[in-house]
């Protein structure tokens, strides 16, 4: 017996923690990690039915990526998970399940089918991607969602790949786009910018001493790892938006250290924002980072990469 947890991330989506009864849905199915443009078409399928049929819209995903189940070790995420809820709330979803996966890992894709999406649901309609699987060993895919839909009377629609410049779009192009430092390409694929969100913390303000403050945020661990290097960049903070470049690195021209860290000067901007929240929008990579001979020739490498931007 399942018991339903609900969150409420604001006053349009509701977030599930675990499955309810909750009828007559028009469900996107898939992981969506990045909210890239074909999970967009996806969960835009669902939203669009919905609307156009008077009933309500619903993401079935998991809290983390299966992989973290199977292999015991989670891949580099292109979203944090709380950035992945707002790309999938901006779309206009009226609930998000964001399940356990280790609860439904050992049925097949018939039990599925059967005891999670119709028992709980009783779908008007699915949209999943073209290569979506579910269910112990991939017992379930789209061929089993529309060959059921005729047996439980639901609507089953099946995205076509979406492309860009001719390549298919998929989160695994992009992790490989973001870990060569492709960033706009990579920002094309999801159509909206990678980033960054943290808290600000202390460093050892040697930035100041040569003109250029920076807001620093540790690289979060489980976001995929971006080459080090300058970049082009947006801050915002307090729903303010400000032109910025960044460095992510291990500041080998100062002294080192041994965790990456993210540094971001905002320009014409100096107020006092230790322990704030930051998001830091990536534009472009600028130049891979470097070791300088001195203080004075890093000062004007920085101002050479802010005439850049």
């Amino acid at each position: 017996m399942y018991k339903a947890f609900l969150l409420v991330y604001n006053n349009v989506m509701q977030i599930f923690t675990e499955l309810n009864e909750n009828k007559n849905l028009s469900l996107a199915l898939g992981y969506f990690d990045g909210v890239h443009k074909g999970h967009k078409a996806v969960i835009s399928s669902a939203v669009d039915f919905a609307k156009n049929n008077g009933n309500k819209s619903a993401v079935i995903t998991f809290k983390d990526h299966p992989c973290c189940f199977f292999y015991g070790v989670c891949p580099k995420y292109i979203l944090s998970r709380e950035n992945r809820i707002k790309y999938i709330e901006e779309l206009g979803i009226d609930y998000l399940y964001m399940l356990d996966f280790k609860d439904i890992c050992d049925i097949t894709g018939e039990q599925y089918i059967k005891n999670v999406l119709i028992k709980y649901f009783s779908p008007t309609s699915i949209s999943t991607g073209f290569n979506h699987n579910f269910g112990k060993d991939k017992s379930g895919n789209t061929k089993l969602l529309k060959e059921y839909s005729k047996q439980y009377g639901y609507k089953f629609f099946e995205i076509s790949p979406q492309k860009y410049n001719n390549e298919a779009i998929n989160s695994t192009a992009i992790r490989n786009l973001l870990f060569c430092g492709e960033i706009e390409k990579a920002n094309e694929m999801l159509t909206h910018k990678f980033s960054i969100t943290g808290e600000i913390v202390e460093g050892d303000k040697i930035g100041r001493t040569i003109g250029f403050n920076t807001a620093n945020i540790n690289y979060p661990q489980e976001l995929i790892d971006i080459p080090f290097g300058a970049y082009s960049t947006e801050a915002i903070f307090k729903d303010k938006i400000f032109k910025s470049i960044s460095n992510f690195g291990i500041k080998p021209t100062i002294k080192g250290t041994h965790l990456p860290v993210l540094e971001t000067h905002i320009l014409n901007f100096d107020d006092d924002i230790y322990g704030q929240t930051i998001q830091v929008n990536f534009n472009k990579m600028l130049r891979k980072e470097q070791k300088f001979s001195s203080l004075d020739e890093l000062q004007q490498q920085i101002k050479l990469d802010i005439s850049n931007l």
